[in-house]
């Protein structure tokens, strides 16, 4: 059979915590920031949490993903 490889575009996105959830961060921090609301901003620094059917197709397709500490 052979080897299962981890797509590695996935794997720079995204990690695992320890507890094996998948989690991403905000979009829309990088750039136009000037009218968006501090509160908003400090929002988007935190991590969401992937689950339903892209958490299933993020596993199947980077199956080795390591939780990066």
């Amino acid at each position: 059979m052979p080897k299962l490889r981890t797509h590695r575009a996935s794997a720079k996105r995204f990690r695992m915590t320890k507890t094996g959830k998948i989690v991403r961060p905000h979009a829309q921090k990088s750039h136009l920031l000037g009218h968006k609301s501090p509160r908003r901003k400090r929002q988007y620094s935190k991590l969401l949490v992937l689950t339903g059917k892209d958490a299933r197709r993020l596993r199947r397709s980077a199956p080795y993903m390591k939780d990066k500490d």
